[in-house]
């Protein structure tokens, strides 16, 4: 009978290794990394989930909404710890990000919810409330987009041998992956809001492929823009990062972990 069970226990084992290894580098990367990149990075997928709410522009061949308005600045976080920390480390605080934000809506909901009779906040507890299935859409395509947004920035940066730390490569590396990842995450939104619920829920409103297509490369042109307008920032930051050891504590860690 032992034998029947050990291999399950030796599973259960090594999954509590992994987890306890896994909550101590995540802790130690959140002692290392720069409280503001994060505290920003946070903020703006909060905002993202409530400015897609709203759709700012609606053709029969185009359609855009509010989260374009901001999504370009976690990207460019993203793209700055990627840079610094590793792919891993970036997807790691985009998790942390995307938690957050939930905790954020359900804060909002109960808000929402609770009677007063201090005034009318019917638009208010409208917009507090928010819409299940965008929170839902929202953040899967943050996390999807995020992942392949990392790892692509990473895969991209690591083929410039010569000047890996120039602004040629952190150019390239952070245009590629901000419009790819952008693009994904813009379609993947548009596609289980407006296509798959939406019509259910909002009384047959809807976009068509053709719209999420156009949304999600025009969203990843416009936000691409944004990302080229403020990457010299960005890079100006991490190269500081650089020459004051920023985070280093966490960067021997993984290079002795995983080499």
């Amino acid at each position: 009978m032992n034998n029947l069970y050990s291999p399950s226990l030796s599973s259960v084992n090594t999954f509590r290794i992994w987890l306890k290894k896994e909550k101590d580098e995540t802790a130690l990367l959140l002692r290392c990394i720069p409280a503001t990149v994060v505290s920003l990075f946070v903020v703006s997928v909060i905002c993202m989930n409530l400015l897609a709410n709203k759709t700012l522009v609606q053709t029969s061949w185009i359609a855009l909404d509010g989260g374009i308005l901001i999504s370009w600045l976690s990207f460019m976080c993203m793209d700055m710890i990627t840079k610094h920390f590793g792919p891993k480390a970036s997807s790691t605080i985009a998790i942390l990000a995307a938690a957050i934000n939930l905790m954020t809506c359900l804060i909002f909901y109960i808000a929402s919810i609770i009677p007063s009779d201090a005034d009318d906040y019917t638009a208010l507890n409208g917009i507090l409330g928010g819409t299940w299935f965008i929170l839902l859409g929202s953040t899967v395509a943050f996390l999807v987009s995020a992942v392949i947004n990392n790892f692509l920035n990473w895969t991209i940066g690591r083929a410039f041998h010569k000047n890996p730390d120039g602004r040629l490569a952190f150019a390239v590396r952070t245009y590629i992956s901000t419009f790819i990842g952008q693009f994904i995450d813009n379609l993947i939104f548009s596609v289980i809001v407006f296509v798959i619920f939406a019509p259910v829920f909002w009384d047959g409103f809807h976009w068509t492929i053709l719209q999420c297509v156009t949304c999600a490369i025009t969203g990843a042109a416009a936000e691409l823009i944004m990302e080229i307008v403020f990457s010299p920032l960005g890079y100006k930051v991490v190269t500081k990062w650089k020459e004051r050891h920023v985070g280093q504590e966490y960067l021997t860690y993984m290079e002795e972990e995983y080499n």
